[in-house]
């Protein structure tokens, strides 16, 4: 009686279970595209009840400085993905100078530094757009433009707050585990979802004036 048993135990098959903290993540980013659906709602509203105001004031705006900010941002998705890459493999450090031997920690130091550049371009527009008579209560362009692009500048400001966090745990940990690993993944995922949230913004606001 006790060998059959044991031997069914053996013979049963393991249950995968999909990680909570990567679901739950999933579940929320959910809720995010609703909020900026919201916003891209606001801004098509708004630009459709007032197109000659658009047109006028979105040929003040640079677009080749806003296509290198993008491109910086599109960037860091890369160097984040490959902080993941390292994470899944439980390198956390570098083994040497040369990027292919690189850990999560200088990967995500990388995409830190150039989200910051993105969301610091980001503020030198804004003073560039104000000084010339475009700002949040100046018409219905400015409000839409500060309130969408806004809003996505916190986005990002969140997520470089998730990286030094993230970081900070690898260097607070004796060991470099699964959790850490998990950690890294879930603000991959936020990371992303960001940059393809920009990638819209920068079509609609920038690309078709």
């Amino acid at each position: 009686m006790t060998s059959t048993s044991m031997t069914f135990q053996a013979s049963a098959p393991v249950i995968k279970r999909p990680n909570t903290v990567a679901v739950g993540t999933i579940v929320w980013l959910g809720s995010e595209v609703m909020f900026f659906a919201g916003l891209f709602a606001i801004y098509f509203t708004l630009r459709s009840t007032s197109p000659e105001l658009w047109s006028a004031e979105a040929g003040v705006l640079n677009f080749p400085f806003a296509l290198t900010n993008t491109i910086i941002l599109v960037l860091s998705s890369v160097t984040c993905q490959f902080g993941v890459f390292a994470a899944e493999k439980m390198k956390p450090y570098a083994t040497s100078w040369k990027p292919w031997d690189w850990g999560m920690v200088e990967w995500f130091f990388l995409t830190f530094a150039m989200g910051a550049v993105f969301v610091s371009g980001q503020v030198w527009e804004y003073a560039t757009l104000v000084s010339e008579g475009i700002a949040l209560d100046s018409n219905s362009y400015g409000s839409a433009f500060y309130l969408t692009t806004g809003f996505h500048g916190l986005h990002v400001t969140g997520g470089l707050i998730a990286f030094l966090l993230v970081i900070g745990r690898v260097f607070a940990v004796k060991n470099f585990g699964h959790k850490e690993a998990t950690s890294a993944i879930v603000v991959s995922y936020y990371w992303h979802f960001v940059d393809v949230v920009w990638i819209g913004l920068f079509l609609v606001i920038y690309v078709l004036k």
